[in-house]
């Protein structure tokens, strides 16, 4: 697995000072600042999220959705130290097709951690260099600033919607490094206008692939226990680190 293809299938798990290059309506612009203010106190305050997510993957050349992911996320910040446990607990080529189908993905120290139960290994991707462009990845919508948002992306409002029953603020961003333009050409993303996370998002590929995630159930501040951000292996799981 190429490592953005990684992050692709992480799926939102992004990066790297204009707010559009197109001039916005005033209106807009007002309601754009809203926005990123709500998100700026949300990640000032930022401490444990955790949610449901269902995402799936959309292919272009089949025409079709191949992949649907179901389970829980969950985020824990300590200071400058940043965790993120996903816990896979169902998969399917389609929403009618899901079954039990366990991984777990773990982020912290500048490494990720992907354990799969069948064949029992956890592979381990050292981020070296790239671990603040990753922690700016799966910060977004979950603990990232609306500050942090305008330095990496070009970001226009695209007006309000109902999603997950939650009143939405969608923003269409537009990476400003032609390094992740080369994965995501364009990101859209709907924020609690109340609480300032993401309740859903959606990744475009240059060729015009999509990873679609809903989130759901999402609890802020609340203590979540150290045995979630550890990969419960067996005395026999084989440990791989791939190169490059």
């Amino acid at each position: 697995m190429k490592f953005f293809s990684l992050i692709f299938w992480l799926a939102w798990a992004l990066l790297p000072t204009t707010i559009t290059a197109q001039a916005a309506k005033p209106a807009e612009s007002g309601q754009l600042d809203a926005v990123l203010k709500k998100m700026d106190a949300a990640a000032a305050s930022f401490d444990t999220a955790q949610a449901e997510f269902e995402s799936e993957r959309y292919e272009k050349v089949i025409d079709e959705v191949d992949d649907v992911q179901k389970g829980t996320i969950y985020y824990r910040r300590a200071g400058k130290e940043l965790e993120m446990k996903m816990d896979v607990k169902q998969a399917g080529s389609s929403a009618t097709s899901l079954k039990p189908e366990p991984k777990y993905v773990l982020f912290g120290k500048g490494t990720i951690k992907l354990y799969q139960p069948k064949p029992d290994q956890v592979t381990v991707y050292d981020l070296g260099k790239n671990r603040s462009d990753f922690e700016s990845y799966i910060v977004l919508g979950f603990g990232g600033s609306g500050q942090d948002l305008v330095k990496q992306f070009d970001v226009s409002y695209m007006g309000q919607e109902t999603v997950q029953g939650v009143n939405a603020a969608k923003l269409q961003l537009v990476p400003k490094s032609e390094r992740v333009r080369n994965s995501f050409k364009t990101i859209l993303l709907w924020i609690d206008r109340d609480r300032g996370v993401s309740v859903q998002q959606q990744f475009f590929s240059p060729q015009n692939d999509y990873r679609l995630v809903k989130y759901s159930d999402i609890k802020l501040h609340q203590k979540i226990s150290n045995d979630v951000f550890q990969l419960k292996t067996t005395g026999k799981t084989q440990t791989i680190s791939p190169k490059g």
